[in-house]
């Protein structure tokens, strides 16, 4: 059964405060490691606030914990269905602008994420990551440019895939005015951090 947006907040706040807590770090030390404010980690502790895409990344590399960590575990351990109706909701960034992914798959214990995204023009998107692990993206539909620092840009046409190296500092970038449907799927090393987004200078 699917939980409301509110209950999957509280829930999130919860993990992430008792995560600290083993940790032994007070909200302050977190907030600082995670790059966020402490009145920002309080929000979200208490379940007022949904942490986005990169404040997911931030605290579970802050706490070394993998991303899904920090999210509900599915019902059952052994098979997970994921409904077109159901999956968190993670907006790209902290803006009310910004693009929201779908998780499909981001769950505790699980070195593997798929992200569900349409991106519609005007969202937000262009954020830079740097991920531990390889990344595949697979373009359902739309047209959507895809830039790796130092290495070049590719423009994706509907059911073109790229695959790199996801520690490479990359971003995406919509093209047109059509939305596009996006794919992303990384693969955590088996004993590796969390993700590790950064912001262009």
């Amino acid at each position: 059964m699917e939980i409301s947006d509110v209950a999957l907040a509280a829930r999130i706040g919860a993990t992430i405060r008792a995560l600290r807590e083993k940790s032994g770090l007070s909200t302050r030390e977190l907030a600082r490691r995670a790059g966020i404010s402490q009145p920002f980690l309080s929000q979200l502790e208490r379940g007022t606030s949904a942490p986005s895409m990169i404040t997911t990344y931030r605290l579970a590399e802050a706490l070394g914990v993998l991303p899904g960590a920090l999210l509900p575990a599915p019902e059952s351990a052994h098979v997970t269905v994921v409904r077109a109706d159901s999956g968190a909701s993670i907006p790209v960034a902290n803006r009310p602008d910004a693009a929201i992914g779908r998780a499909l798959v981001m769950q505790p214990d699980t070195t593997l994420e798929v992200i569900e995204y349409v991106v519609t023009p005007g969202q937000y998107l262009q954020e830079w990551f740097q991920l531990p692990g390889q990344l595949a993206l697979y373009l359902v539909s739309g047209l959507l440019d895809v830039e790796v620092e130092g290495v070049g840009s590719w423009r994706l046409h509907p059911r073109d895939l790229i695959a790199h190296d996801a520690a490479l500092r990359h971003r995406w970038l919509l093209v047109g005015d059509e939305p596009a449907h996006v794919l992303f799927m990384l693969a955590h090393p088996a004993e590796g951090t969390a993700a590790r987004p950064v912001h262009s200078s």
